[in-house]
């Protein structure tokens, strides 16, 4: 038995949007709570407020999407990686990984996404498989999996998963959503799955600045469309209440100052709120995409959703996620080739008239539910 606490080492890569990093945060601090120790391995751009205080962080070299389609990897200023950048980076992650000596190590996305990351990835894997005693390792993934992948791809992953992996964490409901919904060859590796719950945050107290009405854009990388789709609407209803945009950091400074510049004075248009889930919980209405994060914040303030899922570069995850959240009378949704004023404003008027809580059923302690299946696969391994 070892009396220490156990040594978790999490890592996880966000390209475009911050959602992955918040979910990882979450669960990060989950951990800890748990009592035990967490390295939180970090590779995109620096988010205000996550990872949180207290969690030890290791950054290596950000690594950006330079398109929506995630086709192409470029580093803090946009240029292309190249071996030497990969390179460096797989060593700081080697290092990171020998330096924390853990017990168990997460992976978050890989191998059903973030193919990209390979050329680190597999030595990591391939270090873990060589370490005695060998760390639990475990892939951490969304509950609504990006489909239309390339041929071969689902054959690769499930070659992975079996060959190296303990276990796969699905972050969430079974009643909501099953992971071989979107990943139909999941009954070949079926005794590794489990089912988190969705990580929502806690449950948040209304923030002090209390608005109506809240718009937000996840990172803001391509969120510029509903953002200015949302402000036309508002002049559409009418609407004076108070309103909320929240832009994302991503956003290019020209788009925010221009956003800015055009929006009524009832309207704030701000970069980034950490406390989002404490503005939703005080908000009547909002108005954004489908990103789990953001579909987490919703469900646990009970607001009434208009979403308006991102689909550029046959992205499929949030669509899947909006619809099934409408087929439950808890959202009115959008698709992103019809945004316009118009559509957003008479989606507003629907939303208005939707029955908060209906989806209160749905599971939304998964950080927890993380550390406690973490917890058991210690347990039964004798650690």
């Amino acid at each position: 038995m070892i009396d220490r606490p156990r040594r978790v080492f999490f890592y996880v890569q966000h390209l475009l949007g911050i959602g992955h990093l918040v979910r990882a945060s979450r669960i990060a601090q989950a951990l800890q709570k748990a009592g035990m120790e967490v390295t939180l391995v970090t590779g995109g751009s620096t988010v205000q407020g996550f990872p949180p205080k207290g969690i030890t962080q290791v950054q290596l070299p950000a690594v950006l999407a330079s398109n929506s389609g995630f086709s192409a990897l470029a580093d803090a200023d946009g240029n292309p990686i190249d071996r030497a950048f990969e390179e460096r980076r797989t060593a700081m992650l080697l290092d990171a990984f020998r330096n924390a000596a853990p017990d168990v190590v997460i992976i978050e996305a890989f191998p059903f996404g973030r193919r990209q990351m390979r050329f680190e990835l597999m030595p990591l894997i391939e270090a873990v498989r060589q370490v005695e005693p060998k760390p639990l390792l475990l892939a951490s993934v969304r509950d609504i999996l990006q489909e239309n992948r390339k041929a071969g791809r689902d054959e690769e992953t499930i070659l992975l998963v079996n060959d190296y992996f303990d276990g796969i964490l699905v972050h969430g409901d079974e009643r909501f959503v099953r992971l071989e919904e979107t990943f139909p060859r999941a009954a070949e590796f079926a005794d590794k799955i489990y089912y988190t719950g969705l990580v929502a945050p806690e449950e948040p107290a209304p923030s002090a600045d209390r608005f109506d009405v809240i718009v937000s854009a996840g990172g803001g990388a391509v969120g510029a469309g509903l953002i200015r789709a949302a402000l036309e609407a508002q002049k559409i209803l009418g609407d004076r209440r108070k309103w909320c945009v929240i832009t994302g950091p991503n956003l290019p400074m020209a788009e925010f100052e221009s956003l800015s510049a055009v929006a009524p004075e009832n309207v704030a248009v701000v970069r980034f709120r950490p406390d989002l889930p404490s503005l939703l919980a005080g908000a009547e209405l909002s108005i954004s995409q489908a990103g789990y994060n953001t579909v987490c914040d919703l469900l646990r303030a009970g607001c009434r959703p208009v979403l308006v899922p991102f689909a550029a570069g046959g992205e499929t995850e949030q669509t899947v996620r909006a619809q099934k959240l409408s087929a439950l009378g808890v959202a009115e949704v959008v698709a992103e080739t019809e945004i316009s004023g118009e559509t957003i404003a008479a989606a507003a008027r629907r939303a208005l008239q939707l029955r908060p809580g209906k989806a209160e059923a749905l599971s939304l302690d998964g950080a927890n539910g993380t550390a406690r299946i973490i917890e058991s696969l210690l347990a039964q391994r004798g650690n």
